[in-house]
Formats: C-alpha cells, structure tokens, sequence
C-alpha cells in the first residue's frame, strides 16, 4: 500500500507529464486564440464583406406587394420571384413556434447564438449526429450568405455566420429572430416565407394553422423539396418527416407521448391554393390593379429620394373595395351560367349545321379577314415584329405546330396545334364582363372580366366596349322625364315612326323598328314601352328631346366612350363598358348623384405609413324626384318586361331555358329595377340590375360580332346576361352578413310625377293627337 503510494507520488512528478500539461493547456489557450482572431478577423471583413449594422437593423428582404379586400382577406399579390408578405411573431401560433424550436433548435431559448454543446458534438462525430446550426446561424444564412459553398470557403462562410448570428441575437429578440427565419424560409411553389406557404399549401392564415399543418412545414424547412407535401413523389418522405417532428416535439415536453401517438396517426391533408398571377380571385382586377391603377400612382407619387416605388419588391399594401364573398359569388355565378351556355352554343355551331361556325352570316372572305385581324392582334405578331421578323415570317410561324395549353370547360388541356388553329379555337368561345358596385359610395364590390384570366386575358369589365343595345334607353327616358316632366303612366302609340333627315344631323330619315318587326298600335304607357323595350317608344322620346341632351346626361352619368349625336343612339349604338354602364346607373340608384366607380381606398408602405387614401368623386346629375322616376320604370322590366323571368316560371321557351339557366326559376320577391340589352343579331346581350344598395352590371357576347347564337331565344340579354346576375344576387342574398337590401327604393317626400298608373292620368304630356292625325295607316 505505501509501496503504490510511493509510485504514483514518483510519476506526478516525472517532468515528461508536467510538460504535458503545459503544453495542453497553451494548445488550449492558442486554440481560443485562433478562434478569437477568426471571430475578430471575420468581423474585420478579412473573409468577405459583413453586414453593417444599419443592415443588421433593417436586413433587405424582396417584399411582395400585397392587395386586400374589404373584408380584410388577400386578393393577391404582386412579386417577381419571392412571394413574401411578413408577419409578426404574434400572427404565429405558438404551436408552430414550438415545433420548429423542439425541431430546428433544442436549446434556443439557451444560447446567444451558436449552440456550444451542438458545435462540439458536430466535430466530434463530424456531422453524422446532426448539424450545429442553430435557427440563429440559418437566419443570417438566409439573409446574407444564401447558398453554402464548398472547400475552405465553407469554414470561413461558416465563421461569418457565427458572428452574424451573435450580432442579430444583441439586435433582436428570440421572438423576433424566429418570425424573421421563419418570414425568410422559401417552401417552394411561390411560397415564401410562412404566410405564404400556409395560405398556399393549407389555404389559411399562419395563426389559423393546426398543429398537424403547422408541423408539415416544419418539417419542409430541412428540404422543402424532398419533404414537399404537394409533390406526388414526396408525399411519402413528407408525412414521415412530420411525424419525427411529433417525436422531437414529445421528446422537449411540448406534447405528451399521448399526443404525439394520437398525432401521428393522422393523414396528411392540404388544401394546395397556389398564388400567382394567373390564378386565384379576382384575377382581372388584380391585373387592372397592378397595369393601370397602380403604374399611374407610381409614376406621379415618387418616393422623398426622387426614386419610384416598385409594386414587386417594396412590399405596399393596397386596400380595395372588393368584398372577396361577393367577389366569389360573382365569378361562381359566371363560371355557372356560362359553361352552360357555352355547352348550347357548341350545339348549335356544329360544323354540320354550320357551316361557318363560330360566325353568322358572314362571308369567307369577311372570316378570313378576322383572322387576318387577330393575328395582328396577337403577342406573338407583337413580339415577332419587336425582334424585326418580316410578315412573311410572321404569317409563316402561324402555320407551324407547336406545344400549348388550351383552355376548355372540362380542364386546360395539353396539345399540340398551330398559332392560327388556336386563335380559330377560341373564337368558339363567348365572352362575359361583369361588375358590381355599391351606388351610395362607389364602392366597387366585384369585377369579373372572363372566364379565365390564365387563357382570356383581354378584361370585359374596362377593356372591352361593346353596343349597349336598350340597356341605353333609360338615359332617354331619364331625359326626356327631366326635360318634359313625363310620368311612367303617360301613354304614347306603338306605331311607325321616322325622325326626318337632317332634323338632328342625321343624313337619313330614322325609322326604327320593333325587335319583332311589327306595331301594336295600341297607346303604351312609358312603363310599358320600357319594360317590353318597345323602339318607336325611345324613337318619339328622342324625336321630343333631341340627341345632344341625351349625351350630355351620359356624359354627366360618368360614360367616356364616344357618342354621336345622332337619333340612333336612342337604340345603344354606342360602344360602352360594364365600367362606365355600372357607374351611371348607380346615379338612378344614389337619387340622382353620380359617384365615380372606387376601387382603392389606401395604400400603405411596409412600414404602415399612409401614401395613399381615396378621395370620393361625386356631383348632382339630376333631382331625385327624375332619378326615382327612372328607377320606378325599369322596376317595371323586373315586373313584367324582359326581366319578369327574375320573378316566376317563364312559360315561353320555358323548357329550352331550363336546359340552359342554372337555378331557374329564381323567384325573386323584393324590389328589383333593371334593364336587359339585346343588339342586333343577338351579338351583345346586356343586362343591368338594382336594387337600393347595389348596382350589377353583366355583358356576354362573342369577340367578334359575327359570334352569335342565330335565335333571339338563346341571343337575348335576358337569356345570356340576366342569369349571372340572377345567380350572384341569390348568393348574395344567402349570406345574410353582406346586408344587400330587399328594401323599396327610398321615394322622395315631395314627389310631383305620378308613378301611380293605377291613377288615371288627367292628359297625356305629348300631343298625341297631332301624332295620331300623322299617322299612315
């Protein structure tokens, strides 16, 4: 015992052991050295430039511009590469912070940046036991590294990111490093950052996001591809992958083993919502938004620097009026009426019975010359003719087979055709616009340009001005009440009618006629002669006020396009959009003020500073007791004119209608004015209706006037038009949330018209004697 004593004594005191020690601990000492000279030299900028502070403080990130709706949701966005919208660590549910931390980072909530025990471990199994970053390290990756590199550049990558990390933990909170790792994240498919990915992968907000869909995308941040719940091959790897983060997140205590049993027995579910331009609500809009509206504020509102804003990186947000529920109802009701009459219109332009199907009426001539139009029309003429192609090149590309996707109402198809076979496949197809808006305030609440934006870019609602067929006839009635103080119950005759050559600068005497080509000639009150949309009714109207105070009043009403002032236009002549039409008749509605169409109400910069905020344009058009008066005339197309469909069972054609119109009958029963247009041919079928809180415009139509259903059965605006907006209002009306009125229209306390017809009238406003002694018979 004393002998082993004396032995270990001996060896302590060997010089060999006590060098030994000096020599680890001065290795031990130059090694901290070294490290601390890496740390120092890193900071130096000596393996690379290093954020300053002032990037430290405000890293640069692309930030998608965000457009929201009225009722708070987001419409879509406006990127070019990186879909990202920010959130708050309070927008986080705390079960995804959770994960991600019992995943991605055990001791977190420990270190000031780099994980120590996590470093040592790294080396010493070198990596097989997992790797040292902490969710520090992997946010100053994303925000200022990107990509690894390879060789010894990745330990010096590897050194800068220790000291970033160790830098953002002295600038930031826990909470806040982890909403900016977790906002910087890419999870593919256009979703970047967390508010991204869960609306796109789960259809939902982050705070709304369950835990078993919070752990899916936990689970992607290791490799959003390999682990992608979307992707066929992956799914697999995916669920797999989301149930380790159930184990890891039972194993730090912030679920018990039953939960996490009870968890991982679930199956992966998501709701795939992708965002992009193409797709999505409300797209059209969206597209005006962003090339009109917003290119125009960009240009005249420069930043206090003198640069301008860029709608795709500067993350603004823009307010509108939309209402994304009526929006969603709009285009639901569109999608539904028009595959149905679109199915119709297939049969009826078969090539066996007819032979110049889609067109009518035309010449092969006048065909060829359509197509000659629209390729000149195109994109790729557009382009072509940029990159200094001749047309006999351009003309030759046209006839080559190519690769394409094809939109049908049955799915988007892949296959292979020539330019010129596809621009003759769409002309197959009818067109539609559609636009609701609030008349009080402006407020445009829905806008449906097509059908689908991906395939039918061309926007129905502002782009495409089309003939406004009778929908343009209460502007003369309107005018003709004002100027003449008429009264729905006074009574003119259906008989024929010419307004004489040169009396109102037209070359020719105009004589319309009928839709139906004959004449009562019975006396009609104008309440009837509106509802039953008689012409020679209009034609007297206009022959007693003349042209130019019609135009006057449209132009008040807020339409732009152009107006001759001729007697014709009494009929719809004109070319007008659904933006224009919308907006004036919202004046009847708002008792005679006209307020012009509002889509934007704010915009706000990232920071939530104001740049922008509506100022609503109004003005006096004319007395209320004339804008009731309007409104108590077409109340009567509802009733009993062209829009009595809206009421009850059409006996007419009641079986071919049904097999068209969905939801037919529709059977409304509150106070609806309105009016249905129909242009010649049946090329443009309108209908516009009201009630006191909301005005809805819809136009269907071919893109060429040739495009046509050949019957007035199919051809009408009661037939094409009338049901998009039949079926948008009984949605509206289902949802009691949106408070669409089944109110009356508010009457004026002193109303001097009668529009009593119940009441007889004591004389007729016209000298209808005089008419009558003029009449051939």
């Amino acid at each position: 015992m004393a002998k082993s004593a004396k032995n270990k004594k001996e060896v302590k005191e060997q010089p060999g052991f006590r060098r030994y020690i000096i020599w680890f601990w001065r290795s031990f000492a130059a090694g901290v050295g070294i490290l601390i000279l890496l740390f120092l030299l890193a900071s130096w900028g000596v393996f690379g430039p290093m954020p300053t502070f002032e990037e430290l403080e405000n890293p640069k990130t692309n930030l998608a511009s965000e457009l929201i709706s009225s009722d708070g949701k987001t419409l879509g966005k406006y990127y070019l590469s990186e879909n990202r919208t920010p959130v708050a660590f309070s927008d986080l549910p705390q079960h995804l912070v959770d994960a991600l931390v019992a995943t991605e980072d055990e001791r977190y909530y420990s270190h000031s940046g780099i994980d120590a025990r996590g470093t040592i471990r790294a080396f010493a199994f070198l990596g097989r036991r997992g790797g040292a970053s902490t969710i520090t390290q992997q946010l100053a990756k994303l925000l200022f590294h990107g990509t690894s590199t390879k060789g010894w550049r990745r330990y010096t990558q590897k050194i800068k990111e220790w000291v970033i990390a160790i830098r953002l933990e002295r600038q930031y909170t826990k909470n806040e490093i982890i909403a900016m790792y977790l906002n910087k994240q890419d999870f593919i498919f256009n979703a970047v950052g967390i508010r991204s990915a869960s609306r796109i992968y789960f259809g939902k907000e982050p705070k709304d996001l369950k835990i078993e869909e919070a752990a899916v995308l936990v689970a992607m941040l290791k490799n959003p591809r390999q682990y992608n719940p979307h992707r066929e091959i992956s799914k697999k790897k995916s669920l797999m992958r989301r149930n380790q983060v159930f184990k890891q997140m039972e194993k730090n205590d912030y679920i018990s083993k039953e939960e996490k049993d009870s968890l991982q027995q679930l199956p992966l579910k998501i709701n795939f919502s992708p965002e992009t331009h193409d797709e999505g609500l409300a797209t059209y809009f969206r597209e005006y938004v962003r090339n009109s509206f917003m290119k125009n504020w960009i240009r005249n509102n420069p930043k206090e620097d003198g640069s301008f804003y860029n709608l795709s990186l500067d993350g603004l947000k823009i307010y509108t009026t939309i209402d994304s529920r009526m929006q969603q109802y709009a285009e639901e009701a569109v999608i539904e009426h028009m595959k149905q009459l679109q199915a119709e219109f297939f049969v009826q332009n078969t090539a066996k019975r007819n032979p110049t199907a889609p067109f009518v009426g035309v010449t092969n001539e006048e065909i060829q010359n359509i197509y000659n139009r629209a390729m000149r029309q195109s994109e790729r003429w557009r382009v072509m003719k940029e990159q200094g192609k001749t047309e006999k090149e351009i003309r030759a590309s046209f006839t080559k087979k190519t690769d394409m996707t094809i939109f049908s109402w049955k799915g988007t198809i892949d296959t292979i055709m020539t330019p010129l076979d596809s621009i003759k496949y769409y002309k197959h197809f009818l067109r539609t616009g559609m636009m609701s808006m609030e008349p009080r305030t402006g407020h445009v609440k829905a806008w449906v340009g097509g059908t689908d934006y991906k395939h039918f870019k061309y926007d129905q609602v502002i782009q495409g001005a089309r003939q406004a067929g009778s929908t343009f006839k209460p502007f003369v009635y309107a005018t003709a009440i004002d100027q003449l103080h008429l009264s729905p119950c006074d009574s003119l005759p259906d008989v024929y009618h010419c307004i004489e050559a040169n009396k109102y600068g037209n070359v020719e005497a105009w004589c319309p006629k009928n839709s139906n080509g004959e004449y009562s000639g019975e006396m009609k009150t104008l309440k009837n002669g509106l509802a039953e949309s008689t012409n020679t009714i209009t034609a007297r109207l206009m022959d007693e006020v003349g042209p130019a105070p019609v135009v006057n009043l449209a132009r008040k009403l807020g339409i732009t396009s152009d107006i001759l002032e001729v007697p014709s236009i009494a009929l719809g002549t004109p070319d007008i959009t659904v933006y224009e039409m919308v907006g004036a008749y919202g004046t009847f509605a708002n008792q005679g003020v006209y307020v012009k169409p509002v889509m934007i109400t704010r915009i706000e910069d990232k920071n939530g500073t104001v740049l922008f905020e509506y100022v609503p344009e109004t003005r006096d058009v004319m007395s209320r007791e004339v804008a009731y008066t309007t409104v108590n005339l077409m109340q009567g197309v509802a009733d009993a004119g062209s829009g009595r469909r809206l009421r009850h069972d059409f006996a007419q054609n009641e079986t071919v209608y049904k097999e068209i119109i969905t939801g037919y009958p529709y059977k409304f029963d509150n106070p609806i004015a309105g009016k249905t247009g129909t242009t010649q041919n049946q090329s443009d079928g309108w209908f516009m209706g009201m009630v006191p809180n909301l005005v809805t415009g819809v136009w269907v139509g071919g893109e060429d006037r040739a495009t046509h259903f050949k019957s007035i059965t199919y051809g009408q605006g009661a037939s094409m038009s009338l049901p998009i907006w039949a079926l948008y209002m009984q949605k509206c009306y289902a949802d009691a949330e949106l408070g669409v009125s089944k109110e009356d229209f508010e009457k004026p306390e002193e109303l001097t018209i009668n529009v009593d017809c119940t009441k007889k009238p004591e004389k007729d406003k016209l000298n209808i004697d005089k008419d009558l002694d003029d009449l051939d018979f």
